[in-house]
């Protein structure tokens, strides 16, 4: 499936692996009205992508995301109706960010410079998140008069209500070893050299696993805690039998016996 073109983002694809770049340097990569467009664009695309198997985020320029764009944001209000204008745009945002959620592939974000406000929302929907010694995290909203609306949400499920008040509440910055202490990043690296050795490393091990079976697997991590359990525990066995018996669980158990590597790894 063909990607859609985009100025404010840069894709590669390169086998299995799409590079998603936010690319807007000048302003640390924050994320104005037409960001947000493309991203939307790009991640439906991505839901329905079956040969792609881990999109990788991150930021041009040394910085992962410095957050929405406020001047561009206050300066795009629908004039006629700035309330409905301003819920709709907000609510959008969040909707994205369920949508990356939920993506069949692993979403790896790899985290440098500067991470603010929605940048934080994007980091807490990744599957693993990858950052450098010197990153700083926070969500200043609060700071600036306004609540993380949509953000906060998902960063309190990532790191648990104590911790999300701390950050949510007092728009303090934290560094990159007290974010991983929170489980907000899962590896700290000295620089970026070590950066992306660890990167390599972890899309070496991805390389090896199903994409069904990965998209098969998101829904019910995700699932925990919000879904019954029992209910949640019949889509698993659905989800089950449907790959032992599909090619990838076919391929995976012949491979298994016959001592190979299954077909899905690239050599």
């Amino acid at each position: 499936m063909a990607l859609p073109e985009c100025e404010t983002l840069a894709l590669q694809r390169d086998g299995r692996i799409l590079r998603l770049t936010f690319n807007r340097p000048q302003v640390r990569n924050a994320m104005n009205r037409q960001m947000i467009g493309e991203l939307d664009a790009v991640i439906t695309a991505l839901a329905e992508e079956t040969e792609l198997s881990v999109v990788v985020l991150r930021g041009a320029g040394g910085h992962f995301c410095a957050g929405g764009d406020l001047r561009d944001m206050s300066s795009q209000n629908d004039l006629a109706d700035p309330d409905a204008s301003l819920r709709k745009f907000n609510r959008k945002f969040g909707g994205m960010l369920m949508a990356i959620e939920a993506l069949p592939q692993i979403i790896v974000a790899v985290v440098e410079g500067t991470v603010r406000g929605g940048g934080m929302g994007i980091v807490a929907v990744s599957d693993v998140a990858l950052t450098t010694a010197d990153v700083s995290f926070a969500m200043p909203e609060v700071t600036l008069g306004l609540p993380p609306a949509q953000i906060a949400p998902f960063v309190t499920r990532r790191i648990g209500l104590t911790q999300a008040r701390r950050l949510t509440l007092i728009g303090e910055r934290v560094d990159a070893e007290s974010a991983r202490s929170m489980g907000f990043v899962h590896e700290v690296e000295a620089d970026t050299a070590a950066l992306e050795a660890r990167l390599e490393k972890l899309l070496e091990q991805i390389r090896r696993t199903a994409p069904g079976a990965v998209g098969g697997t998101k829904p019910l991590v995700i699932g925990t805690g919000v879904i019954p359990m029992p209910e949640l525990l019949d889509r698993a066995a659905g989800v089950f039998a449907d790959c032992v018996q599909g090619a990838e669980g076919r391929e995976g158990l012949a491979a298994f016996a016959e001592k190979r590597t299954p077909s899905w790894v690239d050599e």
